[in-house]
Order: C-alpha cells, then sequence, then structure tokens
C-alpha cells in the first residue's frame, strides 16, 4: 500500500484537499470497454462491502508489511529489534522469517463466516506484497509459502491463496487478488549489483532492457498463474504504482516525482491475458489513471462528495494493515458510520484486517463484525444496491437510493454514545419530489406520519420508537414516491 495515512485524522483532512484529490483521482478516468468488464463493473458496485486481508511472514514481528525493507521509508516505518542496526543484516533477518512461518490456526471458513455474517459481498487477499513472498504456489521463485523452507508448507492447506479464494467462493464472494508489481525480493527489480535507494528499481531500464525485460516475464508469469489455477477471479488489484510508464507520472502528486525511471510493465498484455482466462475481469491499476484502473482507490480517506466513476476507498479496521499485537480496532459504530458516508457518495468499503503469525485474527475483529451484522441484517437494503443522491447528507443524515426503484434511505447517524437519539420530528431533505407514498423506519412495521414542505419530508415519530433506545450507530428511514 501506499504511505499510510493516519486514519484518526480521517475526517479532519482540510476539505480543499479532499476535494483536489477527488479531483486528482477522476479527471483521467477511462471507462471500460469491455461489455463484460462493464457488466462486472455494475455487479460489484453492489456489492458496496467487501473484505481486505494484508497477510504475509512480516505477521511475525508485528511490522507494517513490507516497507521496514524500504530504504526510502524509514521515517515512519523504522527498523528495530535486534536486526534493526545494519540494513543488509535486517534484510536477511526479515526474509529469513520465511524458515519459522507456520500458521497452523489458518481456518479460512472460520472467516468467511464472520466476514458473511457482517454483510461483507467480496474479498480482496494479498496473494504478494512489496516485499516478493508469494502467499501462493508460484512456480517462478522459491520465496514462497509453499516452499520446502517454509514449515508451513507441510500442512495440506499450505497454498493459502487458494485456500481463501475457494473459501470465499463457496458463499458467493466476489474474488480479488491484490498483486503487488514492484518485488523487493527479486534480483531483476532490486538488481543485487546495486543497493536500492527508495522503492524503486535500483537500476535504469532503459541501460538494462534485458534485466527489466527479465523482470516484466516474471509478473506477467505469476500473474498468468494467479488467473489460471486459482478458479474464477474477479478483481486483480494492482499495488505499487510507481511501477508505471512515465508518461503517466502526474508531477503534481507528491510521491510520483520521485519515480525517476520508466517503469512500464506492459499492462495491455498483463490484462488481455488476465481477460483471456478470467472474462470480465476487473482491472485495478491504482493511481495509474486509464484503461487498465477499472475502478479508484482512494485510501484511508472517505471523499466529500461523490465521484463520477467507480470507486472503493480502501480502510484498516485497526491502525495498521497488517498484524500488529494490542492493535486499537475501530469501534463498530466507527465502521458502520464509515460505511453509510462512502455509500452516500457511490463507493464502496473495502475494511481490512491483518491475519495474525497463527494463522488466524485477533479476536476483537471478530467482535467488531458481529456487532456490524446486527446492524446490516435491519439496515443492509438501504446499502447494498443504492446509489448516491442529492443532497447526498446534511447534518447528521446520510442518503442512499435503491437502484432499482423509488425508494430512498435516509440514515440518521447516532451520537457518541452509539444510540440513535429521536426527536418528536426528523426533517428530512428531498431533492425535486413533489409526492411521498410512505415513510417507515428499518426495523418497524408500523407506518410514519409525515409532511411535505417544499423539499423537507417531516417525519413524525410515536413516543415508543423516540423512547426505544435499541437503535445503535444509525436508524434508517425509507421513503417510498
Amino acid at each position: 500500500m501506499m504511505k499510510k495515512l493516519a486514519v484518526l485524522c480521517l475526517l479532519a483532512l482540510n476539505a480543499g484537499v479532499l476535494l483536489a484529490q477527488e479531483h486528482q483521482m477522476s479527471k483521467n478516468y477511462q471507462a471500460p470497454a469491455d461489455p463484460l468488464v462493464q457488466q462486472k463493473l455494475s455487479q460489484w458496485q453492489d456489492l458496496k462491502f467487501g473484505l481486505f486481508m494484508h497477510w504475509g511472514t512480516y505477521s511475525q514481528w508485528g511490522v507494517v508489511e513490507s516497507w521496514s525493507i524500504c530504504p526510502e521509508d524509514e521515517g515512519w516505518t523504522q527498523r528495530k529489534g535486534p536486526y534493526g542496526e545494519t540494513y543488509n543484516g535486517y534484510v536477511k533477518a526479515y526474509e529469513n522469517l520465511q524458515t519459522t512461518f507456520n500458521p497452523t490456526r489458518f481456518n479460512p471458513e472460520k472467516w468467511v463466516a464472520a466476514a458473511k455474517r457482517a454483510g461483507m459481498k467480496y474479498v480482496v487477499f494479498t496473494t504478494k506484497h512489496h516485499d516478493g513472498f508469494s502467499m501462493f504456489d508460484t512456480k517462478q521463485t522459491d520465496y514462497k509459502i509453499t516452499s520446502a523452507k517454509t514449515p508451513f508448507s507441510a500442512n495440506p492447506r499450505s497454498n493459502v491463496t487458494k485456500e481463501i479464494f475457494n473459501a470465499f467462493r463457496k458463499e458467493n464472494f466476489m474474488i480479488g487478488a491484490y498483486f503487488s508489481k514492484p518485488d523487493w525480493h527479486s534480483p531483476d527489480y532490486w538488481w543485487p549489483y546495486f543497493p536500492p535507494k527508495d522503492r524503486n528499481v535500483n537500476y535504469d531500464p532503459a541501460m538494462h532492457p534485458d534485466k527489466w525485460q527479465k523482470f516484466k516475464d516474471f509478473t506477467y508469469n505469476q500473474i498468468s498463474e494467479l488467473m489460471t489455477d486459482y478458479g474464477k477471479v474477479d478483481i486483480l488489484w494492482l499495488d505499487g504504482g510507481w511501477v508505471r510508464p512515465k508518461s503517466t507520472i502526474d508531477t503534481a502528486v507528491d510521491w510520483q516525482r520521485g519515480i525517476k525511471f520508466n517503469q512500464d510493465i506492459d499492462m495491455p498484455r498483463i490484462a488481455a491475458m488476465g481477460r483471456a482466462k478470467q472474462p470480465g475481469l476487473i482491472v485495478v491499476d491504482r493511481t495509474v489513471a486509464g484503461e487498465f484502473e477499472n475502478y479508484t482507490t482512494p485510501e484511508q480517506q472517505v471523499p466529500g462528495v461523490p465521484l463520477d466513476h467507480p470507486w472503493e476507498t480502501c480502510i484498516t479496521m485497526g491502525d495498521s494493515w497488517s498484524y500488529v499485537p494490542n492493535d486499537h480496532y475501530k469501534s463498530a459504530q466507527q465502521i458502520v458510520q464509515l460505511l453509510v458516508k462512502i455509500v452516500s457518495r457511490g463507493g464502496n468499503l473495502l475494511l481490512n484486517i491483518g491475519p495474525g503469525p497463527d494463522g488466524d485474527w485477533d479476536p476483537v475483529a471478530y467482535s467488531r463484525l458481529a456487532q456490524v451484522s446486527g446492524w446490516m441484517e435491519t439496515n443492509g437494503e438501504g446499502i447494498y444496491g443504492s446509489q448516491s443522491v442529492a443532497p447526498y447528507s446534511t447534518g447528521d443524515i446520510f442518503y442512499t437510493k435503491a437502484k432499482n426503484s423509488n425508494t430512498l434511505y435516509a440514515f440518521l447517524m447516532a451520537g457518541k454514545d452509539s444510540t440513535v437519539k429521536f426527536e418528536p420530528t426528523v426533517t428530512i431533505k428531498l431533492n425535486n419530489i413533489k409526492a411521498v407514498k410512505g415513510v417507515s423506519l428499518l426495523g418497524q412495521k408500523q407506518k410514519l406520519k409525515y409532511k411535505l414542505k417544499g423539499d423537507e419530508l417531516i417525519v413524525s415519530l410515536p413516543a415508543p420508537i423516540q423512547h426505544n433506545t435499541g437503535y445503535q450507530y444509525a436508524a434508517t428511514f425509507k421513503i417510498t414516491y
């Protein structure tokens, strides 16, 4: 993932900066021309809520994924522990984590059950992060979970990517394969002849075209394996946006100014192969605007207004993408309200949980999903298959519209104590709606009284509802017109 933003700063970001970022993400969006991709993308947009998982050998140290081996990022993910004194010693110890990785509590069906109950509809799993350790049975390298060097290779479920995809697919989840384009373990990306200086390739591909071609072929072959041997795959989620044609660099984006070389990985070849093997494959070449970024991926942020194209925000349940002992997990209220805000802007929420070195999630993650599941059972109809609708939000109320009917949903957010406080009347803003057929509160059978005055729908709440303290996180009004 790109440089990590503190989640606690999420809602405090300057609105002007957010709007600039939103414009940046959308100005070069190119809708896919393939009808099968269009269809798959439309299906994906209706799902709204997905599970992301960052998992690798780094979970044993409880560090931030691969980043501690990247010299550029020492400022925010320092080398620590007994191996931190020298860079080469640290990298050797890091890569040696392969020889102790043995997540014997790995049980993807347990994850599926928890995610399904919480209302998640798709999964994106890190088949390989920037460190190059493959969480699948690649034939291109021995730096993988199924290598004889890795203790877990003796486990019948050692090909964890295949096990995860199969388990989630059985429950009708859409399947996404995260794959890092850069590979800091590959001698054809970080050539041992030169020391790495930053996250980029450490030689000029134009001066060493044969070596770069080897890396392109290595990348192509690994992705081909994922597209061939792992069942139906719906999304190819490519990270590491600095691996890109130099012509696509946007110097207005700070981190892109540090890309010195043309790192063209030949996306037309990769996408054509992927779609030949997986018709309708959604390709997410994130941050590289154009033909192969079928949806955009704002990270750890909620856009202030709807975007003009398909998008998904990826956000951590804890403070970190990968497993960190005693991580601080978001409350169920925070998760629900993030989901509502994102969906009200027309996006999807991809919520990340990092499995630990034993192969399981922190118990807190299961607890949070169980709490979310209760809310989704009552209110999910206002989430799935919905679209953004003006005015999007007014005060503590956020709006969605059913995709295929004249139905609006107004989510009244709870305050800090997580319980929704009802006043005798609730004012819901409408946009160009001249007549309303009915109003109800999800979870209640009775119809509510209302009056329409201009663009305001004033809903009266009877005393039993006003005093009902059972509504947690957000209450949903359903308006038909």
